[in-house]
């Protein structure tokens, strides 16, 4: 941890002589630290700390596939338990077709044509449990990804994705639903995805199905074995509720 935070603090602070260029060191930075952490992305906070700060990448615990700026832009906001091919893409942004050129020189200021940035970035929403396959491209048409939707390899996103939906093809388009209305509907009560790994490993102990096919009565019995296993499970019932009362978004 330590040596993570010593590698940001030069990026941040160093003064000594002509520093070689930011974009060559910063690249070099996040190889190292992937590389440091790539056994740990699941859990490690540290990460998930240095691409914040250094990248506005807000990447939720248990996650994993999203540490890499070049696929991942800032502002982009994942939830937790999230599984993201390393060939998927998600783009925030469209060359404008507007202008006489598509060309970088014709909407990015510091390339020394455009008077100013003539591309506004749109940041991107995906929420819990979401699976996106490899080659996936999420265009800046697509705002959020609802929570635990999945996105099949090769597919273009160029729209919002509904809970719960599985995706694919080009565009993507909407092929069912992995659950019933019903289902989907005793899952979310559930708020599942708020609990650390070992909460949910002990729930799951007595209700295994509800993990392998989950059915109403299965979200049930699993909400009653989280009041004995779990030892906060008054916090948690207060982070479903202030989750089902604010806007959709990501868990921390």
């Amino acid at each position: 941890l330590s040596g993570l935070f010593r590698i940001d603090k030069i990026l941040c602070d160093s003064q000594l002589g002509k520093p070689p260029p930011m974009g060559l060191i910063q690249s070099l930075a996040d190889k190292v630290v992937t590389r440091l952490y790539r056994g740990r992305q699941y859990e490690s906070q540290a990460l998930r700390t240095y691409f914040k700060r250094r990248h506005d990448i807000d990447i939720g615990l248990y996650s994993f596939g999203a540490f890499d700026r070049w696929r991942i832009p800032p502002g982009t906001r994942i939830g937790r338990y999230c599984s993201i091919a390393l060939s998927a893409r998600l783009i925030d942004a469209d060359h404008p077709f507007d202008a006489l050129s598509t060309h970088p020189y014709f909407y990015l200021a510091d390339l020394g044509l455009a008077g100013e940035d003539r591309v506004k970035a749109t940041p991107l929403v995906v929420q819990d449990d979401v699976w996106i396959g490899h080659n996936a491209i999420v265009t800046p048409g697509a705002k959020r990804i609802g929570r635990g939707a999945v996105i099949g390899a090769g597919s273009v996103v160029t729209r919002d994705v509904p809970r719960y939906a599985i995706v694919a093809g080009v565009p993507a388009k909407v092929l069912r639903l992995r659950f019933s209305a019903e289902v989907i509907e005793a899952i979310e009560a559930t708020g599942w995805w708020l609990l650390d790994k070992e909460s949910l490993r002990r729930a799951l102990v007595e209700v295994p199905e509800f993990a392998t096919a989950p059915s109403v009565a299965d979200a049930a019995r699993f909400t009653e074995a989280l009041k004995r296993v779990s030892p906060v499970y008054a916090e948690h019932l207060q982070a479903v509720s202030r989750e089902s009362t604010s806007p959709a978004g990501p868990s921390a």
